[in-house]
C-alpha cells in the first residue's frame, strides 16, 4: 500500500454507504491516514440525505487492530501534541453517534481497542465466528476507558460485565458477544455482507425522516433523565414523522406489501 492509496475506500449502492477499512497489511490499524479519513467521511454523512445506511468494514482478516503502535511510538510529542492527536482519534465516534444514518459493522477477525471502540459505536454488529474483541489499551500501559468505551459497553452489557473486560483487557469471543447482547448475529465470514444488506433493506423500509428519527431517539434516551424526558423525545419525533409527506407512503406500501417509494 503506497501513500497514495485510499485508507478507506467507499461503495455506494443505491443508499447505502459501504465504508470498508483499506489497509490489510497492518490488520487495518489506525495511522494517521486512517484516522484522518473515517473522520471526514463520518463527519461528512450528517448532512448527506443521499446515504441513509452505512455498513462498515475492514479488508483482509481483520476489522481493525487498534491504533497502529509503529506510527505512535514514532510521532510522540508533547502533552498539547498528544491531547490533540487523541482528540482527532476520539471525534471519529462522536461522529459516528452523530451522524444519523444507522450503521451496521462486520467484525471478522481482531477489533481491538480503537477497532472495538469502533465495534461499540456502530448500531448493529455482525461478527464472523473467528471474531474476538477486546479493550486493548490497558494491555499496553494506558487505562482501558478510551475511545467511548467507557460510555458504551456498561450501556450495553451492564457495568459488571464491562468491568470484566475493561480491567482484565481479556478477548471477547462471537459466542460470548452474541451471549451477552453485543452481537447482534454471528455468521461465517463468508455470510457477513448477505447479513449486513438484509438488515439494510429493512432499514430502508421506514420513511428517511423515521430512520433518522430512530436513532436520534435511541441516542437522546439513553441519557435521559427518565421516563418523561424520554416520552417527550418519542413525541415529538411522531408528530414530526406524521407530518412527514412520505408518511401516507409508508402507510401505502405496508397495505399493498411492497416496497415503498419515498421522494
Amino acid at each position: 500500500m503506497t501513500e497514495d492509496t485510499p485508507a478507506v475506500k467507499l461503495e455506494k449502492s443505491g443508499e447505502v454507504l459501504h465504508v470498508i477499512m483499506n489497509r490489510p497489511s497492518r490488520l487495518n490499524a489506525m495511522n494517521t491516514q486512517l484516522v484522518t479519513e473515517l473522520r471526514e467521511v463520518f463527519q461528512s454523512l450528517y448532512f448527506d440525505r443521499s446515504v441513509r445506511v452505512v455498513v462498515l468494514r475492514g479488508e483482509g482478516r481483520a476489522f481493525c487492530a487498534g491504533l497502529d503502535l509503529k506510527e505512535s511510538a514514532a510521532g510522540r510529542g508533547g502533552i498539547e501534541q498528544g491531547l490533540d492527536k487523541q482528540r482527532s482519534i476520539a471525534e471519529i465516534y462522536v461522529a459516528m453517534r452523530r451522524c444519523p444514518q444507522p450503521i451496521i459493522s462486520c467484525v471478522q477477525g481482531a477489533a481491538s481497542g480503537g477497532g472495538f471502540a469502533l465495534a461499540l459505536a456502530s448500531d448493529i454488529r455482525i461478527l464472523s465466528e473467528d471474531a474476538r474483541m477486546n479493550a486493548a489499551f490497558i494491555r499496553i500501559g494506558l487505562t482501558a476507558c478510551d475511545m467511548g468505551v467507557s460510555y458504551f459497553l456498561p450501556r450495553m452489557i451492564g457495568q459488571s460485565l464491562a468491568s470484566e473486560y475493561m480491567l482484565t483487557g481479556r478477548f471477547i469471543d462471537a459466542p460470548r458477544a452474541y451471549a451477552i447482547g453485543l452481537a447482534n448475529r454471528v455468521v461465517p465470514s463468508a455470510d457477513m455482507l448477505a447479513e449486513a444488506n438484509s438488515f439494510a433493506e429493512d432499514m430502508l423500509h421506514a420513511t428517511p425522516l423515521g430512520l433518522r428519527l430512530t436513532k436520534d431517539g435511541l441516542n437522546q434516551a439513553v441519557d435521559a433523565s427518565g421516563l418523561e424526558a424520554a416520552m417527550a423525545i418519542e413525541d415529538r419525533n411522531q408528530i414530526l414523522t406524521a407530518n412527514d409527506p412520505n408518511f401516507r407512503e409508508g402507510i401505502a406500501a405496508f397495505m399493498e406489501k411492497r416496497a415503498p417509494k419515498y421522494s
